[in-house]
């Protein structure tokens, strides 16, 4: 018995997955700027329980600005990855895949921005880290960076770069096509 999964069944499944990450990540997104600004601004007790479960009282006792920055990486990061998401649902719901026509500019555009955007989470993702472990080096308890949501720098900086490579390659099939198209 085979089971045969039509190329429009996957991508489907994948825009209702992109939704779902995508509804996820602006929540967490939503959640971290609303607990900063309420722990900032109206309770800073409220630290230990921040968005996750989250003990920010230490860092907080520390220097609220070193909070802030923390809170700001972790907000980025997860605002960058919402985007991300956002370019796959816009794509997908705009019917832009043209199977038949695979390498045009619009599908470039969608591969350089995810490559772009990919690289941005990579570094502010880096950057996080660094800041979080010098944070450390002054005896100020800090969660991991899985927790924070800032770790993984790494791969996203891979997948930016191997995302503008095929990007590039794209490009170049396009410019191929258009060299076709002016030939017949």
């Amino acid at each position: 018995m085979e089971i045969k999964i039509s190329s429009k069944q996957i991508l489907n499944a994948l825009y209702v997955l992109s939704w779902i990450l995508f509804v996820g990540l602006c929540i967490e997104a939503g959640g971290f700027l609303t607990n900063t600004i309420y722990i900032i601004g109206i309770n800073p007790s409220y630290a230990e329980n921040f968005w996750g479960n989250i003990d920010f009282s230490a860092l907080l006792k520390f220097d609220s600005g070193h909070f802030l920055v923390v809170t700001f990486y972790m907000i980025i990061v997860t605002v960058l990855k919402a985007l991300l998401f956002y370019l796959i649902i816009v794509v997908l719901h705009d019917k832009k895949l043209n199977m038949k026509q695979p390498f045009n500019n619009e599908i470039r555009k969608f591969i350089s921005n995810m490559a772009y955007i990919s690289l941005f989470i990579g570094f502010f993702s880096l950057s996080g880290k660094k800041y979080v472990t010098w944070i450390e080096l002054q005896n100020v308890f800090i969660p991991n960076f899985e927790l924070l949501k800032i770790g993984g720098a790494d791969v996203w900086i891979f997948m930016g770069i191997v995302l503008l490579v095929i990007a590039q390659i794209f490009k170049r099939g396009i410019e191929i096509q258009q060299e076709n198209d002016l030939t017949i």
